[in-house]
């Protein structure tokens, strides 16, 4: 059997299926398979391999990635020797030739399972990058075409863990090879594993700049300032009780009291108790929810000092974007800043808290001892003037 003519019809094949069944593959694609046959005749040469056997190993390098381009990457090793069973069939080649070709191919499944010499160059020749000059840019390509297959994007550092379990776990076969290659993976491997190194210790560096709060810390601050709102929002809700009844009882002395003041003198004493009761109550539940608001800026040394809390509106809300962003920045990168920011602020909630609730319970003894006074008043009037 004239194998080299034979081996011209299978290159031959391979580029007419190649450019009839497109398909998208940076990486498993006719360079690869190019590299492969050179790798696979580079080494069927050292070992002598005769007539039959060289075109066995060679035809399965020529057929051993075509499965991508019918199906995909999952088992195309299969498919693969099946399209190599059917082409060698048609060209009458014996089956025991046949059967060879397609364990070659099977073979570089990984793992990698070898059972014979001639399995052994395949799979080599297939890993062949791996200890050679360009490994860095089969690598990307590899990576590239990882994510279209996947269709979503894979962290480089991700595909770079993978890549360095695969050069750990991945031996050579052949003694050609492990010559050859195994310096070549090593110091692949080892820029693989600097540029992890390099990583770790860039993560583990900006960990210790800001280090996350713990889950029991961010709890704490969460609930105390969730519980100040809550504080807050029921002094709001009492002021406004307070102003509501004594709008109403002013009301009531303005359009009925004053009225009657001039024939019922008696009725002064009670009726401007009554008022001024109401007016100081009102005034004091006013003054609880007036708000206090800073000056809206912060300067570049209150960020440099860390005295200024970010978090608060009224710290900011003239400042340009840009400052305050820059501000920012910085103290989410500065664990103390931040901390003391939301240290600053659960404080300032709770001097607010303290102000509003002290004048709310002077407002509330006024009203209660006004109202008190205002009717013992009322009474002693209407008993003196019986």
């Amino acid at each position: 059997m004239d194998y080299e003519s034979l081996l011209l019809k299978t290159r031959d094949h391979i580029s007419k299926l190649t450019s009839e069944q497109r398909g998208d593959y940076c990486f498993h694609n006719a360079l690869h398979t190019n590299d492969v046959v050179e790798a696979t005749e580079e080494m069927a040469t050292h070992y002598q391999l005769n007539n039959q056997d060289r075109f066995i190993v060679i035809c399965a390098a020529y057929f051993h990635d075509i499965g991508y381009l019918f199906g995909g990457a999952m088992d195309h090793e299969a498919r693969g020797a099946a399209c190599a069973e059917a082409f060698l069939k048609s060209e009458g080649v014996p089956a025991n030739i046949i059967n060879q070709v397609k364990g070659c191919i099977v073979a570089t499944k990984m793992p990698q399972s070898p059972r014979n010499l001639l399995e052994q160059i395949l799979c080599d020749a297939d890993l062949f990058h791996l200890g050679g000059a360009t490994f860095e840019e089969r690598n990307k390509l590899m990576h590239q075409e990882a994510e279209q297959y996947n269709q979503a994007k894979i962290d480089k550092n991700d595909w770079r863990e993978k890549t360095i379990r695969l050069m750990q776990q991945h031996q050579y076969h052949t003694d050609y090879a492990q010559h050859k290659l195994n310096e070549g993976k090593r110091i692949n491997l080892e820029a693989q594993l600097k540029k992890q190194k390099k990583n770790q210790a860039k993560i583990e560096a900006e960990g210790d700049k800001l280090k996350k709060p713990e889950r029991g810390i961010e709890t704490m601050f969460r609930i105390t300032s969730a519980n100040s709102q809550r504080l807050s929002d029921m002094a709001d809700n009492k002021s406004n009780i307070l102003l509501t009844v004594n709008s109403i009882i002013l009301s009531i002395i303005v359009a009925v009291l004053l009225k009657a003041l001039d024939s019922n003198p008696h009725l002064i004493v009670p009726t401007v108790s009554l008022m001024a009761c109401s007016v100081t109550t009102m005034v004091l539940a006013i003054l609880a929810t007036i708000p206090k608001i800073p000056n809206g800026h912060f300067t570049q040394e209150d960020v440099t000092n860390k005295t200024v809390n970010l978090l608060f509106f009224g710290n900011f809300y003239k400042t340009r974007y840009d400052e305050y962003q820059g501000a920012m920045n910085k103290a989410m990168d500065d664990k103390d800043f931040l901390y003391g920011m939301l240290t600053k602020d659960v404080y300032s909630q709770g001097v607010v808290l303290g102000r509003k609730y002290k004048l709310l319970r002077y407002a509330y003894a006024v009203f209660m001892l006004g109202l008190i006074f205002s009717v013992a008043a009322f009474c002693v009037a209407i008993l003196i003037a019986k």
